[in-house]
């Protein structure tokens, strides 16, 4: 529990995850309430939705993900020198 009041571990990877499936699902939302509030014509633009959605979401959150990785790994080494 003091790794998280002093800010000695990151309590945000921890929840990436869950804000990476909340972004997924509402991308599958969004292209549901296309699909039926442009008929036909939004079959092919609620696909694209759920496409680049979710392959979108994916890079956001690895993104996120890697700068925690950064950081971690600069807080070893700046470990290591002392």
């Amino acid at each position: 529990m003091k790794e998280v009041f002093f800010f000695d571990s990151m309590l945000t990877p921890k929840i990436i995850t869950f804000v990476y499936w909340l972004m997924l699902l509402g991308a599958l939302f969004s292209a549901l309430a296309v699909r039926y509030t442009q008929g036909e014509d939004g079959n092919l633009t609620g696909c694209a939705i759920i496409v680049f959605g979710a392959i979108g979401s994916r890079i956001w959150c690895e993104l996120l993900i890697v700068l925690f990785k950064i950081n971690e790994n600069l807080q070893k080494i700046a470990n290591k020198s002392e």
